[in-house]
């Protein structure tokens, strides 16, 4: 349960250092290896997750509820 309160964290911290306009991003990864980008909209105020698979173009994913971006993120990096 806390890897998962971990991952809302640094999702909150996401949405308040996103000036407004400007996409920000963050990467999270398991052992040296990206699994997922995530960038937050601060204008629709939506999130972008963006996962990456071996040998495969990144697929990408649109959320607006900041818990189940949290959900897909615990279960890329377990």
């Amino acid at each position: 349960m806390s890897q998962l309160q971990g991952i809302i964290s640094r999702l909150k911290t996401l949405q308040e250092q996103s000036p407004a306009g400007e996409p920000a991003q963050r990467f999270f990864e398991v052992n040296g290896e990206r699994k997922c980008q995530v960038t937050y909209h601060a204008k629709t105020e939506t999130f972008e997750l963006e996962v990456y698979n071996d040998k495969e173009k990144p697929k990408r994913y649109q959320f607006d509820n900041i818990d189940m971006i949290a959900i897909e993120i615990f279960d890329l990096i377990q």
